[in-house]
């Protein structure tokens, strides 16, 4: 039986993938069980990298399961829980909502509650050799609702989510929070802001934009394109991720944001810039950039205030948005050239 085993869920999905290499080069005396149900945001290729690890495993199933949890928890007996999966893509929540609610509510509430019952004995009263143990959620700036002109997402910001996925992980990080105000459960949150880098899924902007640049297709831009999001380099979320679960306070909430405000058309114009330097076609990319109705309930402007994990934690974005693209790019290119 290994000394010391984590639980890492949707760690074939984008974030949870690149989280993955990362903890096993920083933690080589801990097992990760990576469960992952292996939907159309999940792919075991995008953990190829560590599948001969002696550390990793593997294994497909639903954190809805409560019966598979238990087992997997009796079986590793996990002092860690990191829990990433999550239905997340918006346009999706809004043609099939329910898969939304019982993912990131219902299967967020299996795990906390099979981690409690494993974990502790009664509130405040954790059993001996898990007074360590700890459950840190990912969540994302999306349940904070839209922003004007001005202003940033803080810890304290109220909720107003506005989309069915972000109404479902709103209601998931208020359960994390129950948790710890009733039971006294070792918890943290992340709020992050938009990702980007390597292992994206293809239907998201980023990798949109280059997948249909070097096809030759129309590239589709939401609305007049002015709408802002902060971007965040995966690998620069991952260490953040990283340095919460390790060091921060239980019971707070971190807020994880690149303080790289962009907006769409921005995104596509530099995409194509590069791409043009890149990967030249007789004609700029920028060219095939089309503008398409915008979809409901679009939320205008996203950004995150990341002082407290700055101050706190002594975490910094080591990436800004220019920086992180072109390393994204020639992922991209690589993964769409090669057949």
């Amino acid at each position: 039986m290994p000394k010391n085993a984590v639980l890492i869920t949707g760690g074939a999905g984008f974030i949870g993938s690149n989280y993955i290499p990362y903890f096993l080069e920083q933690h080589q005396d801990t097992t990760v069980v990576n469960l992952d149900k292996l939907t159309y945001a999940g792919d075991v290729k995008n953990v190829e990298e560590v599948q001969n690890n002696a550390n990793y495993t593997f294994i497909e199933g639903d954190i809805c399961n409560r019966t598979l949890i238990e087992e997997l928890f009796t079986k590793y007996d996990f002092k860690g829980i990191i829990h990433f999966a999550a239905e997340s893509h918006v346009d999706n929540s809004i043609k099939n909502p329910d898969a939304f609610i019982q993912t990131n509510i219902f299967g967020t509430f299996n795990l906390l509650d099979v981690a409690k019952k494993h974990w502790m004995q009664g509130p405040n009263q954790p059993k001996e050799g898990c007074e360590n143990c700890r459950f840190h959620h990912i969540s994302t700036d999306e349940v904070y609702g839209t922003l004007g002109e001005t202003g940033l997402f803080t810890e304290d910001t109220s909720y107003a989510p506005n989309s069915p996925y972000s109404a479902s992980k709103a209601s998931s990080d208020f359960i994390v929070r129950s948790y710890f105000h009733t039971y006294g459960m070792n918890v943290v949150t992340t709020n992050c802001s938009n990702n980007y880098g390597p292992k994206q899924h293809d239907e998201k902007l980023i990798p949109t934009i280059i997948r249909k640049a070097i096809s030759g297709e129309n590239i589709p831009i939401y609305g007049d394109g002015t709408n802002i999001r902060d971007w965040l380099y995966v690998l620069d979320h991952c260490k953040g991720i990283h340095l919460v679960y390790q060091n921060g306070k239980a019971g707070e909430t971190y807020n994880i944001g690149g303080r790289n405000e962009r907006n769409n058309v921005y995104i596509a114009n530099t995409i194509c810039e590069l791409l043009d330097k890149l990967h030249p076609t007789e004609t700029s990319y920028k060219e095939q950039i089309t503008f398409v109705t915008d979809r409901p309930g679009h939320d205008f402007r996203y950004a995150i205030d990341a002082n407290k994990i700055e101050n706190e934690l002594g975490w910094k974005a080591a990436e800004n948005f220019e920086t992180g693209i072109l390393k994204t790019i020639e992922w991209y290119l690589k993964k769409y050239t090669t057949t």
